[in-house]
């Protein structure tokens, strides 16, 4: 059972929201907020634990994107879904730039956003066709966000490489145990390595800086990137 923060202050699509995701077997929601400064005190008393968190950006109080550096820093390992009316280039690099490991507009179908969370638990990240395109066309402007990560990838293994690719393309680490031929636990401990080496905080990190980077090469095809 998947546990689900959201936080909007629209209480009309926030209720809407939860009776949809809550009629799946697998999504329960344990947390729900109006506003940053809600979601920050609820997260600092609550008793379940969310994994993930679908963020609204535009919110009172403290926004999303002060909410979403602040849980960065205090709960790295809570993955940040952001749901926005807001879909520039922008707002969307500025996040990924803080670690949302997804980025969704409000619009989106809520088959799709149930997916997106499924996806973001087994992978660590699911950036949609619109937004890797938003993160090529920012490479090809030269304007990259200023990830913290540092200037290291000729040290990279072989192996580290390979998995790199596939974690790119978001095979999930069984996945990409059956595909090399490696324990699943393996494919952990090249993970760590690889956010280790890049300095990257999670693996959402470590896609766009890769990506970023010239690290792997990902071709689009219909339906994703695999």
């Amino acid at each position: 059972m998947i546990q689900l923060a959201i936080a909007d202050d629209e209480a009309l699509f926030r209720k809407g929201m939860i009776a949809l995701l809550q009629d799946e077997q697998d999504i329960t929601v344990v947390l729900e907020a109006s506003n940053g400064e809600d979601l920050l005190r609820q997260l600092r008393t609550t008793e379940v634990f969310p994994e993930v968190l679908l963020l609204d950006l535009n919110m009172p109080e403290l926004n999303g994107i002060e909410a979403s550096k602040i849980i960065r820093e205090t709960y790295p390992d809570l993955k940040i879904i952001v749901l926005s009316t807001h879909f520039s280039s922008a707002f969307v690099l500025n996040m990924i730039e803080i670690g949302a490991a997804a980025y969704l507009p409000k619009n989106t179908d809520p088959n799709e956003v149930r997916q997106t969370i499924l996806d973001v638990v087994s992978n660590g990240f699911s950036y949609s066709q619109s937004v890797m395109e938003i993160i090529r066309q920012n490479l090809l402007q030269k304007t990259r966000p200023k990830l913290q990560a540092q200037p290291f990838g000729s040290d990279l293994t072989n192996r580290e490489k390979e998995i790199l690719q596939l974690i790119c393309e978001e095979f999930t680490t069984a996945e990409i145990a059956e595909r090399l031929y490696i324990s699943p636990r393996t494919v952990d401990g090249h993970r760590n390595n690889l956010m280790e080496k890049l300095g990257c905080k999670n693996v959402a990190g470590l896609v766009v800086y890769a990506i970023q980077n010239d690290l792997v090469k990902i071709t689009p095809q219909p339906g994703g990137f695999k």
